[in-house]
């Protein structure tokens, strides 16, 4: 089941402390503004994502601070997945989600950090990379 964590007091929240990529983002940043996390949950997570909304897309993790009064762009700026191929099953069902609750968000990117892995893990989900950046990657989804 896909849940949506928008508030602090959430116990899923706690969860955050596992991510592999931006383990230094607060959860309170997480979850403020036009920010939340998703998580695919069973009894445990079995994979979660954080999401910020955006009129543009970041280059840079400070880029996210920004918040936008007419968002258009979701991004993806940190996966992880406790189970195979639960990370792409919650990217189907988050962009479904977003696609249900904001209909002016027309594009899906992340903020990926320069690895192998997660080259591997967008393109394979049918990804393309959209704008290299000093430290990212900007990967763009067009069919999720």
């Amino acid at each position: 089941m896909l849940q949506i964590i928008t508030d602090t007091a959430d116990p899923l929240l706690a969860f955050v402390k596992d991510d592999p990529v931006r383990p230094e983002i607060s959860k309170e940043f997480r979850v403020r503004g036009n920010r939340f996390v998703s998580a695919l949950v069973e009894d445990q997570p079995r994979a979660m994502v954080c999401v910020s909304l955006h009129d543009f897309v970041p280059a840079d993790v400070v880029d996210l601070e920004q918040d936008a009064a007419a968002p258009n762009t979701a991004i993806f700026y940190t996966i992880w997945s406790y189970q195979p191929g639960a990370g792409a099953e919650l990217l189907r069902e988050t962009v479904y989600s977003i696609r249900k609750r904001f209909p002016d968000i027309k594009y899906f990117v992340t903020l990926s950090p320069k690895t192998e892995m997660a080259r591997r893990f967008h393109l394979k989900n049918g990804a393309r990379v959209m704008r290299e950046n000093s430290n990212t990657i900007n990967y763009e989804y067009f069919d999720l």
